[in-house]
């Protein structure tokens, strides 16, 4: 039996439209009360969208009911069907935890309680019946303040017992204005040996070369083979991962046939840049894992040694499986040495 790595799955985009649907009827029916039935809801939830702005409005509807106490229903349907449908054996699941903080707090009393949060994440994804690896990843965000989003990474380093990572995420076309502080942000979370991903390059307004440096593996990314192949052979040699999405592109209006991602996965194969195949949002399209691999296998994007080549990238490059690789550059002193005290990591 093939197993999978998730290397990069929302909790917001994780919940399937039907336990979603459940979950609206017995608590928050009047989430869903313009819905006749089921498959209104489920046609809404999961059709494409026109653009990654669009796309990005659906998990504030999830955002919302997932609270300290709603948590653990989420995650226990979540695990269980990634273990019994998709074969799962290491998932990362990344989130914003101030989102799911109440709102009608201050900010410092939201931040206080994201440890809450992370602590009910990391309890909750242990269950023996589905023996899963987990770890999390905290996403800063780019409608937070800066308070907000360095909180999370002091977050991250205080509980790296759940938390393998830090990510940026709310749409990449928000990043411009705030450069400087995602690089500071980076450079601080690398500093205090936290793994570093970040949604990046996945639209044609979100490339950002100055934020390359600071990353281990670059959310979607797939801009770069596309439009600007010319980093590829820096991004191997650096062994950075990119983490495609297949469906997400098509969710997104980001592309406008999946065909289009051959270029992607040739171009990185050429120049020995890992790809990790993921779901982003499981639940937003009613997809599993193994269903991208096998719609990249049947629209003859990738051949099964390459899906082979894939799953493996998966294993090597997840943070907090036992073996995982960590990029060469983060790890030989690209950045000052006196300002980072990266942590020893196996290679």
């Amino acid at each position: 039996m093939t197993l999978y790595a998730e290397l990069h799955r929302h909790l917001g985009g994780s919940v399937v439209p039907r336990v979603l649907w459940r979950y609206f009827e017995r608590h928050s029916s009047e989430l869903i009360s313009r819905f006749a039935d089921y498959e209104g809801f489920e046609e809404f939830y999961t059709r494409p969208r026109n653009t990654l702005d669009e796309y990005l409005e659906l998990h504030t509807l999830v955002e919302s009911v997932q609270t300290v106490e709603t948590l653990p229903y989420f995650i226990y349907r979540l695990l269980r069907g990634a273990y019994i449908f998709e074969n799962l054996a290491y998932l990362e699941l990344r989130y914003t935890p101030y989102l799911r903080t109440p709102e009608h707090l201050s900010q410092s009393q939201r931040i206080d309680k994201m440890a809450e949060i992370v602590e009910v994440v990391g309890k909750a994804s242990k269950l023996p019946e589905y023996p899963i690896v987990t770890s999390q990843i905290l996403c800063m965000h780019s409608r937070l303040p800066y308070e907000v989003n360095k909180a999370i990474v002091d977050l991250a380093a205080q509980n790296k017992q759940y938390v393998c990572a830090v990510d940026v995420a709310g749409g990449d076309s928000y990043y411009g204005d705030r450069l400087e502080e995602w690089v500071e942000l980076y450079n601080y979370a690398l500093s205090l040996g936290i793994g570093t991903t970040g949604h990046l390059y996945e639209t044609t307004v979100g490339c950002y070369p100055e934020l390359l440096p600071f990353l281990m593996r670059i959310g979607h990314g797939i801009q770069i083979p596309l439009l600007y192949p010319e980093l590829l052979p820096d991004l191997a040699k650096q062994n950075q991962c990119l983490e495609v999405c297949p469906t997400t592109y098509l969710k997104t209006g980001t592309l406008e046939d999946i065909r289009q991602l051959k270029i992607v996965f040739d171009r990185c194969f050429d120049a020995g840049v890992d790809i990790a195949i993921c779901t982003d949002n499981a639940g937003l399209h009613n997809v599993r894992l193994p269903f991208e691999y096998e719609n990249l296998l049947t629209y003859d994007i990738i051949n099964f040694q390459q899906l082979q080549a894939c799953q493996d990238a998966a294993f090597r490059h997840a943070f907090a499986w036992p073996y995982s690789q960590r990029p060469a550059s983060l790890l030989n002193g690209l950045l000052n040495p006196e300002d980072t005290k990266l942590v020893a990591m196996k290679n």
